[in-house]
């Protein structure tokens, strides 16, 4: 990333980033101890921490699971295409990086509006060829799914991995529910696609507590989003999908490295995940 794109250096950012706002890359880029943030994304992440000290090891946590996931797609599922929603600010293991190790082939796309997202996604496109982004709303699935960066660089008659990873918790349904906005995503996939999701969790046992305070440290902060919803609620943005083993599930539990040498703290049980297959 070029230095002008940098916010390691005082007034580095674009006059088009509001530096003054939390945004949900930049906080989560904070969280992973990156350095494309500012005051406001790091005010949100400390009173997270009042509530949750653990916050920082549940985006990690969070991060391994998509490079998990991906892994299992481009690898055991033969998956070589890659919808990636609201992809993030760029981080140390990326959705491409973690697909083309096992297939150099493999096409991703990226698709996010943070204007902070769009600046490094340009610069993604500079450094691979089978890479692509999108500045797109993942909230408008028709308006995603017919952009010309899409419809050009993935073959919508090849099974596509669609990754919808820490995004919808996000979102408060203002419009459209989560379960539809996932069920238009679902109907254009062809046959044999994947679809992997992410979602803060109310486990509805004693650490919804800790769930419950959390988010309403992201409703009350800068940031002003992050709903915490049901196994049922988040089930429900699968429709018509054969779940792969072991369902949903912690993202720290799901298909993990090796085996849970250390007892999970609250924060970790109030994030899951889940991936499905289109029949």
């Amino acid at each position: 990333m070029t230095a002008a794109h940098s916010s390691s250096r005082t007034g580095s950012a674009p006059a088009y980033i509001d530096t003054t706002k939390a945004s949900i890359a930049r906080v989560y880029d904070t969280a992973l101890g990156g350095k494309d943030n500012y005051p406001a994304d790091r005010e949100v992440v400390e009173k997270l921490k009042v509530v949750a000290p653990e916050i920082e090891q549940f985006t990690v946590d969070h991060r391994a699971f998509l490079v998990r996931v991906v892994r299992f797609l481009a690898g055991q599922a033969g998956i070589d295409q890659f919808l990636d929603l609201g992809s993030g600010l760029p981080t140390a293991e990326n959705t491409h990086q973690a697909a083309q190790r096992l297939n150099a082939e493999a096409r991703v796309v990226y698709v996010d509006n943070d204007p902070t997202v769009v600046a490094h996604g340009r610069a993604l496109l500079e450094e691979n060829d089978r890479t692509f982004f999108s500045p797109g709303d993942l909230t408008h699935p028709q308006e995603v799914l017919e952009d010309p960066v899409v419809t050009r660089n993935l073959d919508v008659e090849r099974p596509i991995a669609l990754l919808q990873l820490g995004t919808l918790h996000h979102y408060d349904e203002s419009e459209l529910s989560c379960a539809e906005i996932m069920k238009q995503y679902v109907d254009a996939l062809p046959s044999g696609s994947y679809v992997a999701l992410s979602h803060f969790l109310d486990p509805q046992d004693e650490d919804s507590v800790v769930a419950r305070r959390m988010e309403d440290v992201f409703l009350h902060s800068p940031l002003g989003t992050g709903r915490f919803r049901t196994r049922e609620q988040i089930l429900a943005m699968m429709p018509g999908l054969e779940l792969v083993d072991p369902g949903l599930e912690l993202c720290v539990l799901w298909w993990p490295d090796g085996p849970m040498l250390r007892p999970l703290v609250p924060a970790q049980r109030c994030i899951a995940g889940v991936v499905g297959r289109k029949p």
